[in-house]
């Protein structure tokens, strides 16, 4: 066999392995598809839910008072401590034999004599002889999350209590701490919060 010179030998490897240098390079940056491995999945978890409080608060208007054989205005705030918004459809009154005790001021520190939670005959309105009835408001409301009860919303309750016509003359100019409401009817998630103060009612 006839042998190269030493010089060309050299030229034809280096052409090789500079051919091969770039059949590596572009194997290297063709894609490889990946695809998604089952069970893939990730972790979520959900709110708890804490109570809301409803209050009595300041006077109700001067036009919507109270008198024998009448209806009032009830004021009260309602605070959601929750981390979402909670809307109120109804509420569960107690009997129409338990009622509202009377107080000299609006901030209901000091009982009036003679007009207490046992002679008053202040009541809510359309409240059953059966604890426990529930009734409707007329438009629900969205008690918008707050986190720490820091941003209560402000309700008046048109004509929802009501005085007899058998209470006593020692109620006259009292305020009225109204028997406690024994349920709502209401559900947690994404809603418009109900803008405060507001006005709402039961009608039946």
């Amino acid at each position: 066999m006839k042998l190269l010179p030493k010089a060309r030998w050299l030229k034809i490897v280096t052409a090789l392995a500079g051919a091969g240098l770039a059949g590596g390079a572009a194997f290297a940056a063709t894609n490889w598809a990946v695809s998604l491995g089952a069970g893939s999945s990730g972790t979520a978890q959900s709110a708890t839910v804490s109570n809301l409080t409803i209050s009595a608060t300041a006077s109700p208007a001067a036009s919507n008072v109270l008198y024998p054989g009448g209806n009032g205005d009830v004021v009260v705030t309602i605070a959601n401590p929750n981390t979402f918004p909670v809307t109120i459809t109804a509420v569960n009154l107690p009997t129409n034999l338990i009622y509202g005790a009377g107080f000299t001021s609006s901030s209901l520190g000091t009982a009036q004599t003679g007009c207490s939670s046992t002679t008053s005959d202040v009541l809510w309105n359309y409240s059953t002889s059966s604890s426990g009835s529930s009734h409707s408001l007329t438009t629900p409301l969205v008690v918008g999350a707050s986190g720490q009860s820091n941003n209560p919303l402000v309700v008046t309750l048109t004509n929802d209590a009501s005085m007899t016509t058998s209470s006593p003359s020692a109620c006259e100019g009292t305020f009225f701490s109204m028997p406690s409401l024994t349920a709502i009817t209401a559900y947690g998630g994404a809603a418009t919060s109900t803008t405060t103060p507001a006005t709402d009612s039961w009608t039946s």
